[in-house]
């Protein structure tokens, strides 16, 4: 059997010329057949010159002609262009062609006419897929491996039938990022369309109707800086890269866009610099996520009241995620937790009525989910990743399809002078989601106390917001 494979650009008169001889070949000889690759003049050189470093051959024009050994092992014997497809047919099989060059020219224009309906065809039939594109970006930090297959579970996504993920991570490895894609096609999603991998921006956030934002310090040594210099050269980094970033969120995103920024170091400074950089876009498509920081303390909560962390509820975090917060427990519920009073499964009481150690929550409470994320880096020997990924999830959950009547969230907003706090700082306070969008839930109690530690927390992110003004202004930068 004699398999060939001729091809050629769709315009060339000798690929039409080639074309003719190789079908007249197999209609005539039975173990003679053909397999022919038209492509576009556009798409031609580069399809030949991937072609060609693959197989280890150097041919330069249109059309080529090679024939598979794949029955013997082989990868294929390059025969070469038009002239010698003639000879090895006049050699081996005492055939020749003499099409006059009018015809050879008159094929050549049906082959690019046929071609170019065949590429409209093709765009239209993608065009009626609509995915949901998802850009994940510091896509090789660990929490993206454990956040991908969640993405995919019920709601988190919303009802889109469709989705198209893209993993960027700037200036990492092209081959751990390739590797991470061939990993995501092989968990055979059914709604996954197609993942695409990017190291660098040229391509960023295009079309994108979700943007997850992983990218932090690799320690938390290094975010939090040992000092006021190594402090600042850090913030001066996030400055540059989330400056760009939120540049080309607004230019190239859609205009519903969700954009959730997760991390451990500066989360709420990098949601405001995102959303600075964005002024055609909503500012409330912006999110810091402080999802880690409720079910720490859940944790916590949990161990001391001998519950599942599930059963405790409705923790709010304040302020700074990644620095000053506090931890507030006046809407904190406990379910299925023993005592004298016993209900339903549905039955939640107070967490301050059941827990009345208070030199434990004033003290060692605090201590302990301040120390909790450390203590699991110290443990595993890597930033936490699966905790933060399940954050992610339950925050895009809740916001495509809302959270249960009375539910609380905390979320990294951007204040508008809610509870006293100056406006224009991004800072965590509590939220609830309904029909796609979230709200600040106003009806909460604030005491003198608790207007204390939210100013204090205030005062340290307006000393961020400072140097970010401050590196902006020194820089100069203006980013296309």
């Amino acid at each position: 059997m004699a398999k060939f494979v001729l091809a050629g650009r769709a315009d060339c008169p000798y690929f039409a010329k080639a074309e003719i001889l190789a079908d007249f070949l197999q209609i005539n000889l039975p173990n003679f057949k053909v397999h022919k690759i038209c492509q576009h003049p556009k798409d031609w050189e580069r399809w030949l010159e991937v072609t060609c470093a693959e197989r280890g051959w150097k041919h330069g024009r249109s059309p080529i002609v090679w024939r598979e050994l794949i029955d013997r092992g082989g990868k294929g014997m390059l025969l070469g262009g038009f002239n010698k497809f003639l000879e090895h047919a006049q050699g081996y099989y005492g055939l020749t062609s003499d099409m006059r060059s009018e015809l050879m020219l008159r094929i050549a224009a049906e082959n690019l006419q046929t071609k170019e309906l065949c590429m409209e065809e093709e765009e239209h039939f993608h065009s009626l897929v609509q995915p949901l594109h998802v850009w994940i970006s510091g896509s090789l930090k660990p929490t993206c491996y454990n956040l991908i297959p969640l993405l995919f579970e019920a709601g988190v996504l919303g009802d889109a039938p469709s989705v198209s993920l893209h993993l960027l991570d700037v200036g990492g490895s092209e081959e751990a990022l390739e590797g991470l894609r061939m990993e995501t096609e092989d968990l055979a999603l059914p709604r996954l369309h197609q993942v695409t991998a990017h190291t660098t921006l040229d391509q960023a956030f295009l079309h994108a109707h979700v943007v997850l934002v992983l990218d932090d310090p690799e320690s938390a040594g290094e975010g939090k800086g040992e000092g006021e210099t190594e402090r600042e050269a850090v913030i001066e980094n996030i400055v540059e890269r989330f400056t760009r970033y939120g540049q080309l969120i607004d230019a190239r995103a859609h205009r519903d866009v969700r954009v959730v920024v997760a991390g451990h170091s500066f989360v709420n400074l990098k949601c405001a610099i995102l959303q600075e950089n964005a002024p055609s876009l909503d500012g409330s498509r912006f999110v810091a996520m402080a999802t880690l920081l409720e079910n720490e303390a859940r944790a916590q909560l949990a161990q001391k009241l001998n519950v599942k962390t599930a059963d405790v509820t409705d923790v709010i975090v304040w302020g700074n995620i990644g620095g000053s917060y506090h931890i507030d427990l006046q809407r904190a519920k406990v379910f299925r937790c023993e005592g004298a009073i016993w209900g339903p499964p549905s039955f939640a009481q107070p967490i301050l009525e059941r827990i009345h150690d208070w030199n434990w929550l004033e003290s060692d409470f605090v201590n302990l989910v301040a120390s909790r994320y450390d203590t699991v880096v110290t443990k595993t020997q890597r930033a936490a990743a699966l905790s933060v990924a399940n954050g992610i999830a339950t925050v895009l959950r809740a916001w495509h399809c809302g959270s249960t009547p009375g539910e609380v969230f905390s979320l990294g907003i951007l204040s508008t002078g809610q509870f006293g706090l100056p406006a224009g700082l991004a800072f965590s306070m509590p939220v609830s989601f309904k029909d796609g969008s979230w709200a600040v839930l106003e009806d909460i109690s604030m005491s003198e106390e608790l207007q204390n530690k939210l100013q204090a927390a205030a005062n340290q992110l307006k000393v961020e917001d400072n140097t970010n003004d401050t590196l902006n202004s020194t820089a100069g930068v203006v980013f296309a």
